[in-house]
């Protein structure tokens, strides 16, 4: 399976450090130049946009969402599972966008029907993608979308060294955003600091 992560943040490169070695990875940037430095460096491929998504049977946003629906409506995404890990924030970090009867997800969907989209990766922050795997085994990444893709994102996940945690169909997304928001604010509003995660216990 080859897998393209489009852009290269403090998620995108984290998920990408810790991908490497697992199938095909193809990095993707505006800076191509970085994407090319990383590449080499967990030793992956990198490419043009275009390229890389072309190249992969997955596709990972590591985009904010407003970049990540802009490419959604370009059809490049058509065919492919694409993975959606952004929260719809506002500029502020006020809170979200929208919400509850729509997702960040769910849009993107819309805008590229002929895609296959899930959401993951958006109740953690950047920094756990550093931390040893043994301290993230049991974070779990909640995913949301349909079954034929699930499968393969759940890969991902385990590759990845987290947890899965299946929420069902896509519009469980709805409740994911929010609760990436809410981990936001206990990491930034009210200073935990962002070595956290969301878990359900059974008690």
């Amino acid at each position: 399976m080859t897998t393209a992560i489009i852009g290269l943040g403090n998620m995108g490169s984290g998920l990408a450090r810790r991908l490497a070695g697992n199938g095909n990875l193809v990095l993707a940037a505006r800076n191509e130049a970085a994407a090319t430095t990383l590449a080499q460096d967990i030793g992956a491929k990198s490419a043009s946009v275009d390229a890389a998504i072309a190249a992969a049977d997955t596709v990972i946003l590591a985009l904010p969402y407003d970049a990540a629906l802009a490419l959604a409506k370009s059809g490049a995404l058509d065919g492919k599972v694409v993975v959606d890990i952004s929260n719809p924030v506002k500029p502020d970090f006020s809170g979200l966008a929208f919400g509850f009867d729509t997702s960040a997800a769910e849009e993107i969907q819309k805008a590229a029907p002929g895609a296959k989209v899930v959401k993951a990766f958006n109740t953690i922050f950047a920094s756990l993608f550093a931390a040893p795997r043994d301290n993230t085994a049991n974070v779990p990444v909640f995913l949301a979308g349909e079954d034929a893709a699930l499968e393969k994102v759940e890969t991902l996940v385990k590759n990845a060294g987290f947890a899965v945690e299946k929420t069902g169909t896509l519009d469980a997304a709805r409740l994911l955003e929010p609760l990436g928001m809410l981990n936001i604010r206990f990491g930034y509003g009210l200073g935990r600091g962002t070595s956290i995660a969301p878990a359900w216990l059974s008690v």
